[in-house]
């Protein structure tokens, strides 16, 4: 796809595949089936072939070899995080380890009572952190804003497997009531969490180089997050070899109504990010709107 079209690919019959292996065998068997779909992603979607392959040939420099196998160890790493995500989500939480870099600054933004912006990025695995979180006895909700654009049925079944959901949903509607939303959430000293690195054609959008070439970016959470005058955090949580998981969360520098500024310091953050994570990037568009249709 030449442009993000706000749905995820694959069929409930391949999860329910995923999910009995998981439970039957184990989490490092559903990675190994990973190896089939990973391959046939990389024999047969020219499409995200090409935008994750520009990536990683143009943006990182790796030379072209180099480059194209990375684009199947992308799909496999992305497979992993899903399967991460299934099983963590179905209690299998013991089975994996994590560690936080800057988790005092999640705990300063809840003391402080005002709720707190969050904005991460497609990479890594923001959608366990709620997991992790609750194990150090932080008192926090989570409110993630965002389209319904999910193949329903598969959203449905993911819901059927999860123990205790405590992730709510503001979903982004055309009459902006998302908005009132988002103040209620912030009111109560919830948490409400964006991501800032996809946008649809034709919504309002904000440009800053990204690895060195310009790019779009949502204006919503940045223009949000730069007038509403509450604490704004990047976080990320990144998945590290032998079931591990590493959550990043740096405080941002916000000036009143300076969503440009705010844009430029997140591209930065990511940009370190995915220096020490390059497989770790899940856009599979045309990002950078580089590629001839």
């Amino acid at each position: 796809m030449s442009k993000w079209d706000g749905k995820s690919k694959g069929t409930v019959l391949g999860y329910r595949i995923f999910v009995f292996l998981i439970q039957k065998i184990g989490i490092r068997s559903a990675y190994g089936l990973l190896y089939f779909v990973a391959s046939y992603y990389f024999l047969f979607l020219k499409k995200s072939n090409r935008a994750i392959f520009y990536y990683f040939n143009e943006r990182l420099k790796y030379s072209r070899f180099k480059s194209r196998k990375m684009v199947f160890r992308s799909y496999y790493t992305f497979g992993q995080t899903i399967i991460d995500k299934i099983s963590i989500s179905a209690g299998m939480r013991n089975k994996f380890t994590y560690e936080f870099d800057g988790i005092d600054v999640l705990k300063k933004l809840l003391a402080e009572k005002k709720g707190g912006v969050l904005i991460s990025a497609h990479v890594g695995n923001f959608e366990i952190a709620e997991h992790f979180l609750g194990d150090i006895n932080i008192d926090f909700s989570i409110n993630l804003v965002t389209t319904d654009l999910e193949h329903s049925a598969i959203k449905n079944y993911l819901e059927s497997l999860a123990q205790k959901p405590s992730v709510k949903f503001i979903i982004i509607k055309d009459d902006l009531s998302h908005i009132f939303e988002i103040n209620a959430a912030l009111t109560n000293n919830e948490l409400v969490c964006f991501t800032g690195d996809r946008y649809f054609e034709g919504t309002k959008s904000l440009s800053e180089k990204m690895l060195g070439q310009e790019a779009h970016f949502p204006a919503g959470p940045f223009l949000i997050a730069s007038r509403l005058k509450v604490p704004v955090v990047f976080v990320y949580v990144m998945k590290e070899p032998n079931l591990h998981y590493h959550l990043y969360a740096r405080e941002a520098t916000v000036k009143h109504r300076d969503e440009k500024g705010l844009l430029k310091e997140y591209v930065q953050s990511v940009e370190s990010i995915l220096q020490k994570y390059p497989l770790q990037w899940f856009n599979y568009f045309d990002f950078w709107n580089q590629l001839k249709k």
